[in-house]
């Protein structure tokens, strides 16, 4: 299983973005598929979290509201819309994904496999 995440860029505060995840190879339906941040000096931090078959969703509190996890398993995607930045979502975004039970979504070690991430930059 191979994961590649696109769609970052520079935004300016209070903008959006889309970022993608597309998985390459087959995955189980008991995946979970999560979003996880890094910025410059700071632990990587989690974000948001799907399980691949759609039954289970759940993002960082400071995520809440702003942020919306999606997948499209045709595609084969997850994705990650990102509304209302602020200059403090600065980071590099990776997505991950691993058969995991649900409780153990939040931490980045349990997860079998990690994209390369993609740079997301929101100025003030």
């Amino acid at each position: 299983v191979q994961l590649q995440a696109s769609g970052g860029g520079l935004v300016q505060a209070g903008g959006s973005l889309r970022l993608s995840c597309v998985i390459s190879g087959s995955i189980a339906s008991n995946y979970i598929l999560a979003w996880f941040r890094q910025a410059p000096g700071k632990e990587r931090e989690f974000v948001a979290a799907i399980r691949w078959s759609g039954s289970h969703i759940d993002y960082a509190d400071s995520m809440k509201g702003r942020f919306t996890i999606s997948r499209d398993n045709a595609k084969n995607t997850v994705y990650l819309q990102m509304n209302s930045l602020e200059p403090e979502d600065t980071a590099v975004y990776y997505c991950a994904a691993s058969p995991l039970i649900w409780g153990a979504r939040a931490r980045s070690e349990h997860y079998r496999y990690r994209g390369q991430g993609t740079q997301v930059t929101v100025s003030s």
